[in-house]
């Protein structure tokens, strides 16, 4: 499907992949998918269509377009990544409204991110109305248990060779579990950085700096997504 705008918050606008499900009238479940560094690129849109492909509404926001982009815009969306606070947080809640609110969306929804985007879902999912997240090798916050508090279900992908982020699965286990949040944390030890993507560039410098692809560890990633996603997004469909 073609990119399109949605709302953003304070009235403004901003770019988004959707895919739909090709089986089917609806209404289906929603997932807003959050991007990586990189935008809303091929694979990001891959993920969507992935989504879609399971029965969900798929809507992925370029979050740099919705205040013009450039580097002012990334650098703050990184700030806002790091700190918890920020403009980009209403703008993902005005994409999650703008999905909720279709007529072909059941309005249960879920959220989904990758690096940076794993932050913000995470972060998102404790203060916004979705029925799962899914934050994948995004950032824990220190006093997890505190700034998490009110979260949704969660399931939390990582690699065991990623180091910056050492620490972080295991905080947030600790937090899920004491504040009993249903949860599946799992790190791939095999699996580094952003190894759902298939990142462009020199391969031997992907696998040295410890970034890229690795399909064992997505693939059972993807099935413990789904799954959980299945449980938490389609809980009113399947009761009925």
């Amino acid at each position: 499907m073609p990119d399109l705008h949605i709302p953003a918050s304070a009235g403004s606008h901003q770019s988004a992949y959707l895919a739909v499900p090709p089986v089917g009238d609806g209404p289906f479940p929603g997932v807003v998918v959050l991007q990586d560094a990189f935008g809303v690129g091929e694979n990001i849109k891959d993920h969507a269509e992935r989504l879609a492909a399971a029965g969900y509404l798929a809507v992925a926001p370029a979050i740099y377009t919705a205040r013009g982009g450039g580097p002012r815009c990334v650098a703050a969306t990184m700030k806002a990544m790091g700190s918890g606070q920020g403009p980009v947080f209403d703008d993902i809640e005005a994409a999650r409204t703008w999905l909720a609110g279709r007529d072909d969306c059941t309005g249960r929804i879920g959220v989904i991110g990758f690096c940076q985007g794993g932050t913000f879902a995470l972060l998102s999912a404790a203060r916004h109305d979705y029925a799962a997240a899914a934050p994948n090798y995004g950032m824990v916050p220190e006093d997890a248990e505190a700034d998490l508090a009110g979260i949704c279900p969660v399931v939390a992908s990582f690699g065991g060779r990623d180091p910056a982020l050492r620490g972080h699965p295991e905080r947030l286990e600790v937090a899920l579990t004491s504040l009993g949040v249903d949860h599946d944390v799992k790190t791939y030890p095999d699996a580094g950085h952003s190894f759902f993507e298939h990142l462009a560039g020199n391969p031997l410098l992907v696998r040295f700096a410890g970034f890229g692809f690795h399909r064992p560890s997505a693939e059972d990633a993807w099935a413990r997504i789904l799954r959980f996603f299945h449980t938490h997004l389609r809980a009113e469909v399947t009761a009925t």
